[in-house]
């Protein structure tokens, strides 16, 4: 072992948000507003109870035709 090591800034590792200023309140809305991007609380929510695939499937498709209708009313309003 050398005699003279450097102690080296400690990995961060996944999402984290500096607070500034002491503005708790800012640096909140700004992990919830990652999180929610990240699709982190929508997992979480999943995963509270076991579903069914076919229950999954059924709420995938109406999502998929939802997203469908809404892209479609968007191209005739324009």
């Amino acid at each position: 072992m050398p005699k003279h090591y450097k102690i080296q800034d400690p990995i961060v590792k996944g999402t984290y948000v500096e607070v500034r200023n002491n503005d708790i309140a800012r640096a909140m809305r700004k992990l919830k507003k990652i999180l929610n991007n990240e699709g982190v609380l929508q997992d979480l929510r999943d995963r509270e109870a076991f579903e069914k695939p076919s229950i999954k499937k059924k709420k995938e498709k109406a999502a998929a035709r939802k997203r469908w209708l809404r892209k479609q009313s968007k191209l005739l309003d324009n």
